[in-house]
């Protein structure tokens, strides 16, 4: 699996998004998107948001356009069914839901078994959650200080209405599926499917 190490606050300028997306607090000092002065055609624009998306939710080339093959096989339109597939992976679950400081963090803290879904173990990050589905953080981890640091430090975190969130016991449950006005980012995802669908 490639691994990002490009530094996130600049590639959140690059962008023209908030760190606050990514988990970071950290503001950057110039303005995002501020030295992009020259005029960018339309597959340019289209590019950006496609950058954009995989860079929020940590995802490759590969997986990001085999999300997008789910997407349009659904139900309504394409590019709301595309944020809902990524906002229902576990990692952007668990982030969602306060139990993890960063994306990255909470990509990590999935695969080392630390939450499970209905009860069960699951160890893999790109996993979807479905409505009604329990996600909760493990029996012996949650005597942990770590977590306890975490929902301290994340609890002015707003946590978005399809998830109902039970900090006390570490858990959330999916109440419906994410919508694109959900997001706390702006992002054209009209752009991505027209992308795809040269």
């Amino acid at each position: 699996m490639a691994v990002s190490r490009e530094p996130i606050l600049k590639r959140c300028r690059y962008l023209g998004i908030s760190p606050m997306v990514m988990g970071i607090a950290k503001q950057s000092n110039r303005n995002p998107g501020a030295n992009n002065r020259k005029k960018v055609s339309e597959y340019g624009m289209q590019l950006k948001e496609k950058q954009k998306l995989k860079f929020i939710y940590g995802v490759g080339e590969k997986q990001f356009h085999h999300l997008f093959e789910i997407a349009t096989k659904m139900d309504g339109k394409a590019g709301d069914n595309l944020i809902a597939c990524l906002e229902s992976r576990l990692d952007s679950v668990v982030f969602r839901t306060g139990l993890s400081l960063t994306r990255r963090e909470a990509r990590q803290l999935v695969t080392h078994r630390h939450f499970t879904v209905n009860g069960k173990p699951v160890d893999i990050p790109s996993y979807r959650v479905k409505e009604g589905d329990v996600i909760a953080l493990c029996e012996k981890s949650r005597t942990s200080d770590k977590f306890k640091d975490v929902v301290e430090q994340t609890t002015s975190r707003t946590v978005p209405v399809w998830l109902k969130s039970d900090k006390e016991n570490f858990s959330a449950k999916v109440v419906r599926m994410a919508t694109p006005e959900d997001l706390d980012y702006e992002v054209a995802v009209h752009l991505v499917v027209e992308l795809y669908s040269k």
